[in-house]
Parts: structure tokens; sequence; C-alpha cells
């Protein structure tokens, strides 16, 4: 046997395990929830449907309301958040800046926090009888206790800024991390040459962080369009399901009401398919490279 030959089939084997356990805990759940998707019934009583389950997700209310709410999030949200992380990466790239370590820091912290610990103080937070009502009573922006989480408009709003409290800091890691692979100097000969802080801004830091706010675009997009915690720990989807998403109906498919196995994986793979019509759509509009 030739040493090339040798070393093929030894990195054939060191790459078998890993492969084999990716397909049979990926791909062969994968594929029986496609099969599945094709299957309508209560319980384990279930026959083949055909297109059945993905034709009624289109005449299903509460289902239309959970993928509007979901690109509600999504618009509002995402683009809110990267900016505000694009900032905060920018301010705490500074190498004059003391503590940056403690700003960064304090800034990541939300990301490690634990998702039903977060929901659960944001909803006591936005209670009647929350630090929110407290301060705004006291200020004389409102005369009593306003039930933010029991009113469509101000429920998502609480939604949106907990995912903006949770999730800036982990973003602007990213952003970090690419900063600090652009040389000082680019910044000192834009400066030398006139430039203010808001045209290097726009100028220097934007165009190079560009494949990084791609990355970060996709996965925001990705987590948002499959965002649960929030939805089943702070408001429960209410009022009258206007705050649900697409996983918490889901998981309400199959684990809340009667069991619906074969739905709630025809609707799984529906948000696969968003998911990969718009990091395609993404990648096209955002990635320049030939």
């Amino acid at each position: 046997m030739t040493l090339s030959r040798k070393q093929n089939l030894s990195g054939w084997a060191f790459l078998a395990p890993a492969t084999l356990l990716i397909v049979l805990t990926s791909f062969y759940p994968m594929f029986r929830a496609l099969i599945l998707s094709f299957q309508r019934g209560k319980g384990n009583a279930l026959t083949w449907g055909g297109l059945y389950n993905y034709t009624r997700m289109f005449k299903d209310a509460i289902f239309l309301q959970s993928v509007k709410n979901c690109f509600f999030y999504l618009i509002i949200q995402v683009p809110i958040m990267l900016v505000l992380a694009l900032i905060l990466a920018s301010l705490l790239n500074n190498k004059d800046l003391k503590l940056k370590g403690l700003f960064r820091t304090a800034i990541f912290l939300p990301c490690a926090t634990s998702l039903v610990s977060y929901a659960t103080i944001f909803r006591s937070l936005f209670a009647v009888d929350g630090l929110v009502n407290v301060l705004l009573v006291k200020f004389g922006i409102l005369e009593s206790g306003y039930n933010f989480l029991n009113h469509e408009l101000s429920a998502k709003i609480v939604i949106i800024l907990a995912l903006i409290w949770r999730w800036t800091g982990y973003n602007m890691v990213f952003y970090l991390s690419g900063l600090q692979n652009i040389e000082y100097s680019v910044y000192e000969a834009a400066k030398i040459d006139g430039a203010s802080p808001w045209q290097s801004f726009w100028k220097i830091t934007v165009p190079l962080l560009k494949p990084t706010i791609l990355l970060t675009a996709i996965m925001s997009t990705n987590g948002t369009l499959q965002l649960f915690d929030e939805s089943v720990n702070l408001t429960s989807g209410g009022p009258a399901n206007a705050t649900i998403t697409m996983s918490h109906y889901i998981y309400n498919t199959s684990f809340k009401y009667v069991s619906n196995f074969g739905y709630a994986a025809a609707m799984s793979f529906f948000i696969l398919i968003l998911v990969a019509i718009l990091a395609f759509v993404q990648m096209k509009v955002g990635d320049k490279r030939d």
C-alpha cells in the first residue's frame, strides 16, 4: 500500500465516527421529519396525507399570525441591533479608551444570561407594578401602571427590547474581532488626509467589515425566524396569539394541544425553506466577491 493511500485511509478513519454521528443525529431525524410532514392525523394515528399539511398552514389564521409576528420582529429588531452592535464595537475598539475590557464584558454579559431568567426579568420589569411603570408614574408620564404585556403593540415592543438587550453584545463581539484585523494605520492615514470619524466609519469600517456584517445578518435572521423563548416565557404568545412566533406555535401543535406531529413537521420545514431563501437573498445582495 502506498504512503498516499495510507494517509487517505487514515483521514477517512478519523472522519468516519463524526460523520456517522452527524448522519444519525441530524440528517436521519430530518429525513424522518420530512416523511412525517406528509402524514396527517392525531398522536400516533397517522395516515399518508400528501401535501395536506402544507396547504393547511396557509389557511391557518394562527400560523399566518405567527409568520407576520416573526417578520415584524425581524424587520425592526435585526437592523437596530446590528447597527447598535457596530457602533458599540467601533467605540470600544478605540485603543486609548480606558476600562474597555470592563465595558466589553458588561455589554456581552446579557448573552450569557439564561433565556428563561432574562425573560422573567423583563416580565417583572414591565409588569403593572414593575420598575418601568413605577418610574413612568413617578416622572408624570403615566397616571397609573400600564399593562404592557396585555396590549399587542406594547407586548411586541417589549419582546424587541428584550432581544436587542440580549443579542447586541453577542454581535458586537464579531464586529470587534473584525475591527481588530483592520490596521490602525489605515485610520491614521485617513485622519491625516482630513477624514472625519464619521467618514472613516462609512468609508473604512463598514466596507472592510462587510463579510462580518453579512454573517451576523444571516445568523440574526435565522435566529429571529426560530424565536421561541421570548414568546413562551415573556408573553406566552398573548394577548390572543398577538405575539406568538412560528416555533412557539409548532411547540403548541406538538405538545400543548392534541399532538399533530405531521402538521408541526410541515411548519418546521416551512421555516427551513424561509431561512434558506432569506440567507440566499442576503448572500446575493451582500456578497459581491467574484
